[in-house]
C-alpha cells in the first residue's frame, strides 16, 4: 500500500472523528459563508431551533433572528470578515414553531490554507432556562426556589469575594456528595482538586466585571473522584455584594471518551510510523531495531525485547533488545542470543497465538515472571508474531509499575505484532530470493567459464594436435639416427640428443595442452590408475601457475615431490582424479601469494599385518595462509569462495563430487598462517601390483609389408624411411580414399600388408572410414590409428571399434616396434 494512500486513510480518520464529535454535540453547532448562507447544519441546531439540515443547508440565517434583530448579522459579518472571534454573544433566536429563546453565541472565522476568511462557525447555547432563572430571581423569590432547586443539572450561588456557597440545588448535592448544610460550611475551593487553586483565583480575577461566562473545569467530589464540568456562571449584584450563579454538566464520559479517541489516534499514527519503517527494512534486526526503539521513546516502556521461536524448541532466543533495556536486560540475563525456557506461564500461552497480559506478574509464581520481578518490573504483555498460523517470535513488553498498561496499549501491541510479523516475512522472503538471484547468478558465471574453459581446450587440443604432426617426422628421424647411424661423430651424436630431449619436451607440453579439456563420461567405469604418474601430470600441466607466474611477480614457489616407488595402482576415473589433483594444485599456489613451499606426496596408510583395508594416499600441502576453523568447514560448500571475484566457489565442491563416487576419503588439515594440507585416500584392491606394465621382448618380425595413410607428406616420408630401416617394405597413400584404393588392389592381388598404419583427421575420408573399409575387405589385417589425439581417444574410451592399437603422435620407434611385434607376431602353436 502506498504511502499517499495510507496518509488519506489518515486524514479521513481524522475527519471523520471531527465530523462524529460535531454531530453528536448538544450544541448547536453551525457553518456559514460570509454572505449569511448556512453550509452545515447538526443534531443539536435541530433540536434547538426546529429545522432539519434539509430546510436550512443553503438559506440565510437570518430566518432566525427576530424582525428587530436583522441588523446584528451584517455587523456579526463584518467583524468575522476582518478575522476576529465573537465569543458569548447573548441574544434572541426563533424556533420554526415562531416561539423566541435566548442564546449564548460564540462566532469564529474559517480560513483557508492560504489564511483568508471563507466562513464562519457558530456555536448556540439555549440559555432560555438560565434567563428564565435570572427573572425568577427578580421576580418571585418563591418561582425562583422551585426552579432553582428542581433542575436536574447542578447549580449553586458562591460569594465571589469569599468563595462560599450561598445556595445549592438538590442536583448538586446528590451528584458531589455534600448536604446542604456541608456546602454552606465550604467555599468553591473545597470542590476544586489542589493542583487546579492557581487556576481558579486567576479565573476569578479574570471574570471580575464579566456578566456571564462559560468554560471547563475540574471538581472533586465529596469521596474524592475527579470529575470533568462543563460550566455556565452568570454574576449578579446582592446588594453591595456579587454572587456567582453557576449551572455545571459533568462531562466526565465525554472528556474520557476524547481522550481515548485522542490516544487511538496517536497510536494509529504511531503504529502507521513503524510499519513504514519496518517496511523499509530487508533483514530481520534492523526490522525490530527499529520497532523496539520507537516503542521505547514513544510509547514508553522499561524493557522491551523480541525473542525468536523455533518449534520445537521449548526455548525463546533473545534476537533484539532495546537500547534503553540493554542495561536491565543483562541484570535479568536476557541479552541478545540468550535462551529463554518457556514454562507454563505467559510464554507458553504466547507461542500458541494469544496476547498476555499479566497487570502484576509477581502474583505468577514461574521462572520467567519471577526473574522480570528481580529486576524490578510488575507489569507485562506478550504478543506473539504470527505468520500463517505459525509462531515465530515474541514481543515483550514490561514496565515496573503494577497495571499499567491500559486495553487500548495491549490492543495496539497486537496489532503492531501483525505487522512485524509481515514485515519480517516479507524479509525473510526477500532475503530467500536475493539468495536464489545470487545462486543463479554464480551458476550462470560458473556455466560461463566452463564453456568458456571448453572453447579454449577444444582450441588448445587442435593446436596440440597440429604441433604433433609438425614434430613426428624431426622426432623419428632424430631416433633413427641415434639408433643406426654408427659414423655420428660424438659431437654430432650429443647435438642429435639435445635436440631428441628438446622434442620430448615440446612433446610434454603438447601433451599437457591436449589434457587442458577433457569431457566426463556419462558413468563411472573405473580402470587401474598410477598416483604417482598423475602426480608428474599434474605437475606439468599446473607448472605455469606455481612456476612460471610467481616468477614474473618476482616471487617463487619452491616445489617437493616425495612419491612412493612401489605404490600399488588404485581404481578410477584418471580424468577426474587429475581434475581434482588440479584444483587441489592451483588452490594451494593462490594461496601463497609471497611464495611458500608445495608439496606432492604419496605413500600407503593402514593395513600392516592384518587384513585391514590399505589406502594410496595423495596429499598436496602448502605454507600459505591457511584457513580459519569456519572457513575449513564450509570451504566444500558449492559456490563458497574466499577469492571474491578471482573464484567460482566450485573447485573444492568438485573435488568433494569426485571424492565421494570413488568411495575415497578428504582429510583437510589448515590453520591461519600456518598453511594447509589436503591428503585424499583411495582403497587399494587387493589385487593391485605397482601398476608397473610388462616390458615387451617380443621381436619384432622382419620383412613386413607395411601401408602407411596420412595427409602430411612430411610424416609419411619420416615414416617410409624409417621402417624401411627397420627392414619393412612401405607403401604410402596420402589420403583417406586412395589408402583404400591401394589396400583393395593390393588384397586382389594377393599381395596383402601385414599392417596398416593411418591416421584420424583426414579431409573427405578420415581414419575411422579407412579402419571399416580395411577390415570389410580383410577382417585379420591390423589397422594401427596413429593421431595427435592418441592419448585423449583412449581416456576417454573412443577409440575407434575397427582400430586394433592407437599410437600418439608424434610417434616413438620403440612403441611402434612393439605394436607390431604385438599385432603381426605369429600366433604361437
Amino acid at each position: 500500500m502506498g504511502e499517499g494512500f495510507q496518509s488519506s486513510e489518515r486524514a479521513e480518520e481524522h475527519t471523520a472523528l471531527l465530523a462524529a464529535i460535531v454531530e453528536s454535540s448538544d450544541d448547536a453547532i453551525v457553518g456559514k459563508t460570509l454572505d449569511g448562507n448556512v453550509t452545515s447544519w447538526n443534531r443539536g441546531a435541530e433540536a434547538m431551533f426546529g429545522y432539519s439540515a434539509s430546510e436550512m443547508l443553503g438559506r440565510p440565517l437570518t430566518v432566525l433572528f427576530p424582525a428587530e434583530r436583522v441588523g446584528e448579522e451584517q455587523a456579526i459579518l463584518a467583524r468575522i470578515g476582518r478575522g476576529e472571534r465573537i465569543e458569548h454573544f447573548d441574544t434572541v433566536r426563533i424556533r420554526k414553531d415562531g416561539t423566541a429563546i435566548d442564546v449564548a453565541v460564540t462566532i469564529s472565522p474559517i480560513v483557508d490554507a492560504k489564511g483568508h476568511v471563507i466562513g464562519a462557525a457558530k456555536i448556540a447555547r439555549d440559555i432560555s432556562e438560565r434567563k428564565r432563572t435570572l427573572a425568577a430571581l427578580t421576580a418571585s423569590e418563591r418561582q425562583y426556589r422551585v426552579m432553582f432547586q428542581e433542575s436536574p443539572l447542578p447549580k449553586w450561588i458562591f460569594d465571589v469575594k469569599t468563595l462560599k456557597f450561598l445556595a445549592t440545588n438538590r442536583a448538586a448535592q446528590e451528584h458531589y456528595g455534600y448536604s446542604e448544610a456541608e456546602f454552606l460550611a465550604r467555599t468553591i475551593r473545597d470542590i476544586r482538586p489542589p493542583e487546579d487553586l492557581p487556576a481558579l483565583a486567576a479565573d476569578i480575577l479574570q471574570a471580575h466585571g464579566t456578566h456571564s461566562r462559560s468554560g471547563e473545569w475540574r471538581h472533586r467530589k465529596k469521596d474524592g473522584t475527579i470529575i470533568h464540568v462543563q460550566v455556565h456562571a452568570h454574576d449578579v449584584q446582592l446588594g453591595e455584594n456579587v454572587a456567582r450563579l453557576v449551572v455545571a454538566q459533568d462531562i466526565t464520559e465525554r472528556k474520557l471518551a476524547e481522550t481515548r479517541l485522542r490516544a487511538q489516534l496517536v497510536r494509529l499514527d504511531l503504529l502507521h510510523r513503524i510499519t513504514r519503517a519496518a517496511g523499509e527494512r530487508q533483514d530481520l534486526r534492523s526490522i525490530f531495531q527499529v520497532v523496539i526503539r520507537s516503542l521505547e521513546d514513544n510509547l514508553p516502556l522499561d524493557f522491551c525485547c523480541i525473542g525468536l521461536y523455533d518449534p520445537p524448541d521449548p526455548r525463546i532466543r533473545v534476537s533484539c533488545v532495546g537500547f534503553k533495556s540493554a542495561a536491565l536486560a543483562l541484570e535479568l540475563a536476557m541479552p541478545e542470543q540468550a535462551f529463554v525456557p518457556i514454562d507454563e506461564n505467559g510464554l507458553s500461552r504466547c507461542v500458541h497465538g494469544f496476547l498476555v497480559y499479566e497487570p502484576e506478574i509477581a502474583e505468577v509464581k514461574f521462572p520467567f515472571p519471577e526473574r522480570l520481578v528481580r529486576g524490578g518490573l510488575h507489569s507485562l504483555v506478550a504478543a506473539p508474531l504470527l505468520v500463517e498460523s505459525k509462531v515465530f517470535g515474541v514481543l515483550v513488553a514490561a514496565r515496573r509499575e503494577p497495571q499499567s498498561f491500559s486495553s487500548g496499549e495491549c490492543e495496539f501491541l497486537k496489532q503492531l505484532c501483525e505487522h512485524v510479523a509481515l514485515a519480517a516475512h516479507q524479509a525473510e522472503l526477500h532475503g530467500a530470493l536475493q539468495q536464489a538471484y545470487d545462486d543463479l547468478r554464480q551458476t550462470q558465471q560458473a556455466i560461463m567459464q566452463q564453456e568458456r574453459l571448453r572453447s579454449l581446450g577444444q582450441m588448445a587440443s587442435g593446436i596440440a594436435h597440429d604441433i604433433n604432426n609438425a614434430i613426428s617426422p624431426a622426432t623419428l628421424y632424430t631416433e633413427s639416427l641415434l639408433e643406426q647411424e654408427p659414423n655420428l661423430t660424438d659431437r654430432g651424436r650429443e647435438q642429435l640428443a639435445i635436440v631428441q630431449h628438446a622434442l620430448e619436451d615440446v612433446a610434454q607440453t603438447v601433451a599437457r595442452m591436449r589434457e587442458f579439456y577433457r569431457q566426463r563420461e556419462p558413468e563411472l567405469t573405473l580402470s587401474p590408475v598410477n598416483l604417482n604418474q598423475l602426480a608428474q601430470q599434474v605437475i606439468g600441466l599446473t607448472r605455469a601457475r606455481w612456476h612460471d607466474m610467481p616468477l614474473q611477480r618476482g616471487t617463487a614457489i619452491d616445489l617437493q615431490t616425495e612419491l612412493r616407488e612401489d605404490l600399488p595402482a588404485i581404481m578410477g576415473v584418471e580424468s577426474e582424479i587429475r581434475e581434482a589433483l588440479i584444483n587441489l594444485v592451483l588452490n594451494a599456489a593462490d594461496a601463497m601469494p609471497e611464495g611458500g613451499r608445495l608439496a606432492l606426496r604419496t605413500q600407503v596408510i593402514g593395513g600392516g599385518d592384518t587384513e585391514a583395508t590399505r589406502y594410496a594416499q595423495i596429499t598436496v600441502s602448502d605454507t600459505g595462509v591457511g584457513m580459519d576453523e569456519e572457513t575449513r568447514k564450509r570451504c566444500l560448500e558449492p559456490f563458497f569462495t574466499t577469492k571474491g571475484d578471482r573464484g567460482t566457489g566450485l573447485g573444492l565442491a568438485m573435488v568433494y563430487g569426485m571424492v565421494r563416487r570413488h568411495s575415497a576419503e578428504l582429510a583437510i588439515e589448515s590453520a591461519p598462517g600456518q598453511g594447509t594440507e589436503m591428503k585424499l585416500s583411495f582403497a587399494i584392491p587387493v589385487t593391485a601390483t605397482d601398476g608397473a606394465e610388462p616390458r615387451l621382448t617380443t621381436s619384432v618380425p622382419s620383412r613386413l609389408r607395411l601401408l602407411i595413410v596420412d595427409d602430411d607428406p612430411l610424416l609419411i616420408k619420416s615414416l617410409h624411411d624409417t621402417l624401411e630401416l627397420d627392414g619393412h617394405s612401405v607403401v604410402t597413400a596420402n589420403d583417406g580414399q586412395s589408402g583404400i584404393d591401394t589396400f583393395r588392389l593390393a588384397h586382389g592381388r594377393k599381395a596383402s600388408f601385414d599392417a596398416v598404419i593411418t591416421d584420424l583427421g583426414m579431409p573427405h575420408i578420415d581414419g575411422r572410414k579407412v579402419a571399416i573399409a580395411i577390415k570389410t575387405i580383410s577382417p585379420a589385417t591390423p589397422v594401427i590409428m596413429l593421431t595427435g589425439w592418441g592419448q585423449r581417444l583412449v581416456a576417454e574410451g573412443d577409440v575407434p571399434p575397427h582400430v586394433d592399437q592407437v599410437l600418439s603422435k608424434p610417434p616413438k620407434l620403440r612403441e611402434l616396434r612393439e605394436t607390431l611385434a604385438r599385432l603381426c607376431s605369429p600366433v604361437p602353436p
